[in-house]
């Protein structure tokens, strides 16, 4: 009964002319070999690799480099590989950006990491925003571009920018105005993920009430962040982001020093009260934002930058396109013509 029903709702979502049903495994003469396709994409993957396009913006001094090397366990922040590099405030914004091939136990992955230098550092920070809704904006206009070709190439480079990860000082009061303006504008265009930096500076309550106060602000602002609860596809989905959303934003701990505990060696920061394990959930919440960016949720936000942001961004800039045309062809077309009209007099 229960599979008629399912086959009957099956049907019912269909035209006329076609038909649905829906067979369970058990049912199969044989073994037809679909489960083998997962190994088909997984090989197909580890041999062409994938890109990951991380961004992270913050004001000076909040880690942001060191944050992304313990991450990804190696030197793959502008700041680690540019040699001779000198720490100096730049007078504007300046987008920077970074690739490097990393690839564990086969899986090849070509992660850029862009840096914002000079974001939040002015005494006018006014507009500070502009070049990186630029930025994106222009990697979205590069793909869209690589789309509309003729010939298009088989495999587009895809430098969308896949995650924004912005950092908050750890003040321990409220949002500033200028994250506030940053999320509104920036939530609606790239999945942002918010974090308080240097962490280890609150104590547990503190941090507590100041993430709260965070969750309220986002709220009262109407500000996007990753993952919405729009884009949830089912309960288990649903359930799985639920816990992430009370979780931010993830107060995080950022370091690439090693040290000793317990005759272990842990990534941690030495201070005069003892070792702050990066990787234990007790200390910060660096292994939930690590989980999130990378074991969990990857996949996901290719995804939704794909099919949400640039989607919106493409449907836009066709319809501008579209109106373009007609306008050009409506100011070409010859006019009409002049209808005469005979005028007789009275004979």
């Amino acid at each position: 009964m229960k599979l008629e029903t399912e086959m009957k709702v099956e049907l019912s979502q269909f035209g006329p002319g076609q038909q649905m049903s829906f067979i369970r495994g058990t049912d199969l003469f044989g073994y037809v070999g679909i489960e083998a396709v997962l190994d088909q994409m997984r090989r197909k993957t580890m041999k062409s690799g994938f890109e990951f396009n991380i961004m992270v913006v913050g004001q000076s001094g909040l880690g942001k480099s060191t944050l992304v090397n313990t991450l990804f366990k190696s030197k793959v922040s502008r700041k680690s590989c540019t040699p001779n590099y000198e720490e100096k405030i730049c007078k504007t914004v300046k987008l920077h950006s970074v690739s490097h091939m990393i690839e564990e136990k086969g899986v090849k992955m070509k992660l850029t990491v862009i840096d914002t230098p000079g974001f939040g550092d002015q005494i006018n920070n006014e507009n500070c925003w502009e070049p990186i809704v630029k930025y994106i904006n222009e990697q979205y206009e590069k793909y869209l571009r690589e789309e509309l070709h003729v010939n298009r190439k088989r495999r587009i480079p895809d430098s969308r920018v896949h995650c924004c990860i912005y950092f908050l000082p750890a003040t321990g009061h409220r949002l500033r105005p200028i994250d506030v303006e940053f999320m509104k504008r920036l939530g609606k265009i790239v999945s942002i993920v918010p974090v308080i930096a240097k962490a280890d500076t609150l104590t547990i309550e503190e941090r507590q009430e100041f993430k709260e106060r965070i969750r309220q602000d986002l709220a009262s602002n109407g500000i996007c962040i990753y993952p919405q609860k729009e884009y949830d596809e089912d309960q288990e989905e649903h359930a799985l982001n639920e816990k992430i959303r009370e979780s931010i934003p993830f107060a995080v701990v950022g370091t690439d020093k090693e040290h000793q505990v317990n005759g272990n060696k842990v990534l941690g920061r030495k201070t005069k009260w003892g070792i702050i394990e990066v990787e234990n959930v007790a200390h910060c919440e660096f292994s939930h934002l690590r989980d999130l960016l990378v074991r969990s949720h990857l996949q996901d936000l290719k995804e939704v930058t794909h099919n949400i942001h640039y989607e919106t961004y493409r449907v836009r800039r066709l319809n501008e396109m579209y109106s373009a045309i007609a306008q050009c062809e409506l100011e070409l077309a010859p006019a009409p013509p002049v209808t005469q009209k005979l005028i007789s007099g009275r004979r």
